[in-house]
């Protein structure tokens, strides 16, 4: 029995009207498997204009009537109604050019990308499951309906969503189907950058992100070729066990899930490391400016991917940090007055995650790593001073000193850093005496 009443009611009200009706795709899967369901997708054998007349009470929205969609608002809720249908060419390997309705729910079932998500479901929990998507379902196994090389010339996105779909819910590809994934990677070139980034997103925040990447780490470079050269490159370092891109998958799968920013941030925070590799007599490798190097390469991925602004700094700002060294109370107070507080904790958390993927001898910093986050914390909760603003002086009482111009400037950051060293106290009085003795010299 369909548990959520609201979405019962629509589907009997097209069955008062003598239309079949069920949920029908991902909202099934989630609901086999105890997920939280978000959205709702219903699908009958009415035609578009049939279920406009079945919700005589409802407002409708033709959302895609050429494709046989209507959302109906039911109750306040919107309800995307689709058609049965049959999937005509795929000339732009995204979406149908033209569809034909049908009135068998197992041709409709026949066009969608995997099994899992090819079962529909009445308002009693009956099941229409022609591909065994249940089966496939029980045995955690990601299939396509049909021939997965027709499934993905349809639409090649569905390669993306496939390693996605193992990332997050655990399972793994079908033989057939992983062959596929693998055989048919560059027509991922075809897509609109903003569709992959979505599914790259949802990938490096699922569960099993790690495996994923690695076995399929082909398909990653397919869309971002400058992670070719780490796949494979040994560091030849005391602090490295891992090539670079097993360093940096297993640097992601440490970072919280449910940080997105952080997780993105990981998967690139060692991108330029093999173009800014050099190896000594001894073999040993060096890594000089890779961090600076990885921060201009990922701001030219991330806007090639379409990514917002915010997202882009964040990304960038912290890679270029990701090496700092930072030791006591001061070095805290300097970083946050130049990248602010919040982004502070998130610098920690990166390079938490990233010595929790090297060797066993910098496990030992994670515990300076909790100790710096305190001093962090403290620092907050003192409101002690690590900004200009915060100074107990401002640009008029430095202009009442005779200051002017970069002598300004100049004596803002002297005075700041050695209130941030605790060598003056933030006082006007004593921080004015300092300026008049520095002019005085």
């Amino acid at each position: 029995m369909l548990n959520d009443i609201n979405t019962a009611a629509v589907l009997e009200q097209l069955e008062n009207a003598g239309y079949e009706a069920y949920i029908v795709g991902g909202c099934v899967r989630d609901m086999l498997l105890g997920r939280e369901i978000h959205d709702t997708d219903i699908t009958t054998n009415a035609l578009p204009e049939q279920i406009i007349a079945a919700f005589p009470d409802c407002k409708n929205i033709p959302t895609g009537i050429k494709h046989g969609t209507v959302t109906i608002i039911k109750n306040h809720i919107p309800y995307e109604i689709t058609t049965y249908r049959i999937d005509g060419e795929y000339t732009d390997s995204r979406r149908p050019d033209s569809v034909e309705f049908t009135a068998d729910i197992t041709d409709d079932l026949s066009r969608r990308d995997f099994t899992m998500n090819a079962i529909a479901m009445d308002r009693h929990g009956a099941l229409v499951d022609a591909f065994g998507g249940k089966n496939d379902i029980e045995n955690q196994l990601i299939r396509c309906v049909g021939d997965p090389e027709q499934r993905f010339t349809e639409d090649a996105l569905r390669i993306m969503r496939a390693i996605r779909f193992s990332s997050q819910l655990g399972f793994a590809i079908e033989e057939k189907t992983a062959a596929a994934v693998h055989s048919m990677k560059d027509r991922l070139k075809n897509i609109s950058r903003e569709r992959v980034r979505d599914e790259l997103d949802k990938l490096l925040c699922g569960k099993n992100c790690l495996s994923v990447l690695m076995e399929y780490s082909d398909v990653i470079t397919a869309i971002i070729p400058e992670f070719q050269a780490s796949i494979g490159f040994e560091q030849h370092s005391p602090y490295h066990v891992f090539d670079v891109w097993e360093h940096t998958v297993r640097a992601v799968a440490n970072a919280s899930a449910d940080n997105l920013n952080l997780r993105r941030t990981m998967l690139f925070h060692d991108i330029a490391k093999p173009y800014c590799a050099d190896f000594d007599e001894t073999g040993r490798g060096h890594f000089k400016h890779h961090n600076t190097v990885s921060a201009e390469m990922t701001e030219k991925i991330m806007k090639d991917l379409r990514y917002d602004n915010d997202s882009i700094k964040y990304a960038v700002t912290l890679i270029a940090r990701h090496d700092d060294k930072f030791f006591n109370r001061y070095d805290v107070k300097k970083i946050m007055s130049e990248i602010g507080d919040e982004l502070f904790f998130e610098l920690v958390e990166i390079k938490k995650c990233d010595n929790s993927s090297k060797s066993d001898i910098v496990l030992e910093e994670l515990k300076d790593f909790e100790k710096l986050i305190a001093i962090g914390h403290e620092i907050i909760e003192n409101d002690e001073c690590r900004s200009l603003k915060q100074l107990a002086v401002n640009g008029t009482d430095l202009k009442s000193a005779g200051l002017s111009g970069k002598e300004i400037g100049d004596a803002f950051s002297k005075i700041l850093d050695l209130v941030m060293k605790e060598k003056l106290p933030n006082e006007k009085a004593a921080l004015m005496e300092y300026v008049q003795q520095r002019r005085q010299k």
